[in-house]
Parts: C-alpha cells; sequence; structure tokens
C-alpha cells in the first residue's frame, strides 16, 4: 500500500515534547550509524558527490545494491534510514522497526515515530508502507570551536516531493547556514542571539560556546522545527525560543553575539513585478523578507547595535544591490556609518541580474522546463525589478559588526572588501585574532608599538622571486595559509623584520637591528616599517602575544 505525499502546508513540524521519545530516538539514530561518515560510506564517493549536487539515481542504486536480496531483518540500518529520510522513498515498516528498535513501543517501532511527526505509514503490517514527512539527516561541520556531528530535521526538500517548495518551507542546513556556522567568531561567550533561527542549526553551534542562546524567527513551523533539533541533538540544554520579526522579539536586551541568517534574498515585491512574482511563485518564508531590494540587509546592519552590549559582536550573512553609477562599497559603507560600529564587509561572490534571477527562482523548485510559464514571467519580474532601480549586479557576502567596549559610540574598524578567491574554512577563529589585533592597536601608538613584542602567526610563509643569476629577491610575498589566504608584497627591509618576529625581542629592536645591516637610518626605516607592521597585525600576520588563540 503506499502512503500518499504529504503537504508541507498541512504537516506539522516534528514535535518535542516527549523527552523520552526524543532520547530513544537519540540513542537508535547513534546506534544505526546514520552519520555523515555512515552514510557516505553506505554510498560511496560516486552517489554521495552526486546527492551534494541534488541528484538521487547513484544513491538510489547505492542503497538498492545494499538492500538486494536481503530480508527486513537484515537490511543495513543506514540504507533503510537513507531511504526513507534523505532520498523521500518508501520502506517497508519492518525494515524501519529494526532501523529504530528503540522509538516507541516493543515490536511497533514506527509508533514513536509517527508520534514523533517523522514519518506516516500505510499500516500496522510489517509489508505495509512507510513515507517520510519530515527531512531527517546526518549533519556534519567543523566550525571555529571544533567538530560537530548532529541530525537536522527540516521539511522535505525537492529532491523528495517531485515538486516546487511550499512557501512556509523550513529549510535544512544549506551551504549559506554551514558557511555562517564557519566564520562566526567561537570565542567563549555569555548570551547570544540567533535571529532568524530557521531550523536552529546557528542556535545549535552557539549553545556549544555560550552561556545562553535566544532563537527567534517570524515562522512558528520554524520555531518547532528548532525546539526538535534542540531537545535531539543537546539533550538538556535549554535554546529559549521566541516568534517575531527581526529585532522585535528582543527589543530593549542585550547580546555578547548575534548571528543570523537572514532572508537576505531581494524578491520583487513592489507593482507589477511584485505582483508578478508573488502569483508565480509565492513569498518564501526562509528566504524572502518581505522587504525592497535590499532594504532589509541594510535595516539589520543599521539596526543590530541597538541589541548589542558592549564589546558584542554580529555576524551576518547578506546580499546588496550593485547601482549604476554607485561603487558597492560606498552603498555599503553608508550603512556601516549610519550603524556607528566597527564593521568588516566582505564580499564573496557577485552576479548579475540574470544569473541571481535564475539562482532564486530554481531554488524554490520551479524549472523552466516543468513551469514555463511561471519561469518566464518570474524572471522577467525579476529583471524588471532591477532595472527599476539600475541595478547592474547583485553582491553576496560577510558582515562583521562591534558595538565598541568602551561604550564611545567610535568605530576604530571601517573594511570593505572584495575576496571572490578560496579561504579556509572555519574562518571564525581568523576573523577573531584579526579583531583582537585590531583592538590591541588603537590603544598603542608607535612608541607603544616599537616596545612590542610580536610573533609571526604559524600560517605564514614567504615566497621569493628571483631573477636568474641574480643575488637579491625581485619580489618578497609574505602569504597566509590560513584564514582568506592574503598575500603581501613585502620589502626586503618588512620581510626581515618579520622572520625575526619570535617574541623575544621588541619591534624597535629588530628594526634596529635591520637597520644595522642594511645600513640604513633608524628613524627613517621605523617610519617606513611600522605602518606596515600594524597592517599585518590587523590582518593576522603578526600577532601580540596577548590576542594569541
Amino acid at each position: 500500500m503506499t502512503v500518499s505525499s504529504p503537504s508541507m502546508a498541512d504537516h506539522s513540524a516534528p514535535d518535542a515534547s516527549d523527552a523520552a521519545l526524543v532520547d530513544a530516538l537519540r540513542a537508535d539514530l547513534t546506534g544505526s550509524g546514520f552519520d555523515v561518515d555512515g552514510v557516505e560510506d553506505l554510498l560511496g564517493p560516486l552517489a554521495s558527490a552526486a546527492l551534494h549536487r541534488e541528484q538521487a539515481v547513484p544513491a538510489r542504486r547505492a542503497v538498492a545494491a545494499a538492500v538486494h536480496g536481503r530480508a527486513a531483518r537484515e537490511q543495513d540500518p543506514r540504507a533503510t534510514l537513507t531511504s526513507l529520510f534523505v532520498l523521500g522513498d518508501e520502506v517497508p515498516r519492518a525494515a524501519l522497526d529494526r532501523a529504530l528498535p528503540g522509538t516507541g513501543t516493543a515490536g511497533a517501532g514506527t509508533a514513536g515515530a509517527e508520534r514523533l511527526g517523522l514519518v506516516e505509514a500505510s499500516g500496522t503490517g510489517a509489508d505495509d508502507a512507510v513515507r517520510a514527512v519530515t527531512d531527517l539527516r546526518p549533519y556534519g561541520a567543523t566550525d571555529a570551536a571544533g567538530e560537530v556531528r548532529w541530525w537536522l530535521a527540516s521539511d522535505l526538500g525537492e529532491l523528495a516531493t517531485g515538486g516546487r517548495l511550499s512557501t512556509d518551507h523550513v529549510l535544512g542546513a544549506g551551504g549559506a547556514s554551514l558557511t555562517l556556522a564557519q566564520v562566526t567568531v567561537r570565542t567563549p561567550t555569555g548570551r547570544v542571539l540567533d535571529l532568524g533561527t530557521g531550523c536552529g542549526i546557528q542556535a545549535l553551534h552557539a549553545a556549544r560556546h555560550a552561556r545562553s542562546v535566544l532563537g527567534t524567527d517570524i515562522s512558528r513551523r520554524a520555531l518547532d522545527y528548532a525546539a526538535f533539533n534542540a531537545a535531539l541533538n543537546l539533550g538538556t540544554v535549554a535554546v529559549e525560543l521566541r516568534e517575531g520579526s527581526m529585532l522585535e522579539p528582543v527589543a530593549g536586551e542585550e547580546f555578547d553575539l548575534v548571528v543570523s541568517n537572514p532572508p537576505f534574498v531581494i524578491t520583487p515585491h513592489a507593482g507589477a513585478a511584485g505582483r508578478a512574482v508573488a502569483k508565480a511563485l509565492g513569498d518564501y518564508e526562509y528566504r524572502d523578507g518581505g522587504r525592497a531590494g535590499d532594504d532589509l540587509v541594510r535595516e539589520l546592519i543599521t539596526g543590530v547595535g541597538s541589541v548589542l552590549a558592549p564589546g558584542g559582536v554580529a555576524q551576518l550573512l547578506g546580499n546588496w544591490e550593485h547601482r549604476r553609477g554607485e561603487p558597492w562599497t560606498e552603498r555599503v559603507g553608508a550603512w556601516l556609518d549610519e550603524a556607528g560600529l566597527d564593521g568588516w564587509v566582505i564580499q564573496r561572490e557577485v552576479l548579475d541580474p540574470a544569473e541571481y534571477a535564475e539562482t532564486w527562482i530554481r531554488d524554490g523548485g520551479t524549472t523552466a522546463d516543468r513551469e514555463p510559464q511561471a519561469w518566464a514571467d518570474a524572471y522577467a519580474a525579476w529583471l524588471d525589478d532591477f532595472a527599476s532601480r539600475d541595478v547592474e549586479a547583485v553582491g553576496f557576502g560577510i558582515v562583521t559588526l562591534r558595538r565598541p567596549a568602551d561604550g564611545s559610540g567610535a568605530s576604530r574598524l571601517r573594511r570593505l572588501e572584495e575576496h571572490t578567491g578560496t579561504v579556509r574554512q572555519p574562518l571564525g577563529a581568523h576573523l577573531a585574532r584579526c579583531l583582537a589585533g585590531y583592538d590591541w592597536l588603537a590603544t598603542r601608538d608607535d612608541a607603544a608599538l616599537a616596545a612590542a613584542r610580536l610573533m609571526t602567526a604559524p600560517d605564514v610563509t614567504e615566497e621569493r622571486y628571483l631573477t636568474p643569476g641574480a643575488a637579491h629577491p625581485d619580489v618578497v610575498i609574505l602569504r597566509q595559509g590560513d584564514g582568506l589566504g592574503r598575500g603581501v608584497h613585502a620589502s626586503t627591509g618588512l620581510a626581515a623584520l618579520v622572520g625575526a618576529c619570535d617574541g623575544e625581542l621588541t619591534v624597535g629592536q629588530i628594526v634596529g637591528a635591520v637597520a644595522a645591516l642594511f645600513e640604513v637610518p633608524a628613524d627613517a626605516l621605523a617610519a617606513e616599517l611600522l605602518p606596515a607592521v600594524r597592517g599585518l597585525v590587523g590582518d593576522g600576520f603578526l600577532m601580540p602575544e596577548s590576542t594569541r588563540r
């Protein structure tokens, strides 16, 4: 007997109210080997890679090979759970009972899975079909605090349903979620706000290094998913959840860290273009903030300071428009000026209007071959909307903000840069080191800098390029192996100084020794090198002992 596909509009989020049942599920999932490594081992590298591209055929073939000719009692639990929750296929009730033996009453394992809101079964017989109504899959990542291995529940995706996502879809951990988790500073902290928590993934990461975590979302279903994921993965560690839009649920409160993967997608909302997209696609809660253009990201950047404690940091992802005749650095830079916070914006990707429209129409499950009219209408509306504001491109990037610890309201850091190349994740530790470096520099004039002892970061290497036969290099580059992988062209004198920074001598002593070696005045060399040293401290090439992590 076949179970009909669930309608996400009618489906409630999983229920975390039965703590004993959630504990049983956690124990079953642990014992089954249904984790990131276990699933990849089951599928093999080819099928695993294809699945990451949302291509299920190789994975289904691998699962079929694993269960071929075997009775339910002999089937690999990983195959059953992967087929059910990841691929969205039906499995026999007996196979799921074996995969989740403790979830529910003896001999009726799926009763527990049904009560939790994970599956629907067509009957009580051993061969009756069971279908997932929730996506439940392993999650693995490495952030600045170390490695995590969890399971995340979210709404079934296009791969499982074969159709367009519903407008109230609760997304799992996508690429943007992983990016934010990896770039977030993970130093031990007090109170953390996860604004727009969705399925709760950022709250889970924050719970590992924070005294308390609060997640907010405009979607009640998203908060229910977040509660379930917190119960499943953190057990007794509480995450407070509140319903509401943007900063409204926490007005008047302060946090030491705010993280947000907000609904930053620039979607047409006004006029004919907005009506066309609403009719063709609808608004997706997880990505569409209901603002015109990039106003939501602007509002968040300019407003988040109201809930930051002194010294508090906010880290978020966002899109911003590149408008004709206005460099993006000026546009976003004006937001930083209005915020009155330390600000560091790293643009990681740029799409033209057509690429942007294609990306987000496809993201919701609408394709040109399956729904040609909806695709064409939405595409045209997006282009019209961008044209109305002279948008030439859309940038995506990482925003790090900080309220000055001294409460002066004067920002010390204003940096906007483009870095579309490879970065070494997790980036959070590198960003923390740079922020600490800026703080250290802010309280030291050149005399204090000269009196300081610095260490060269362990990931820094030196590259020298010489013309064949030359005695001295034409080019010297200091290269980071960590973080943003920056390369800095260095003079011979600067390279010599960096090479000598091992914490034993002061910067001034090293400058004096290099000046004597090169037979140049020490004061002149110091005037040349000290500004460069400041830049290297801010970029994490050089570290004061007090800021080492």
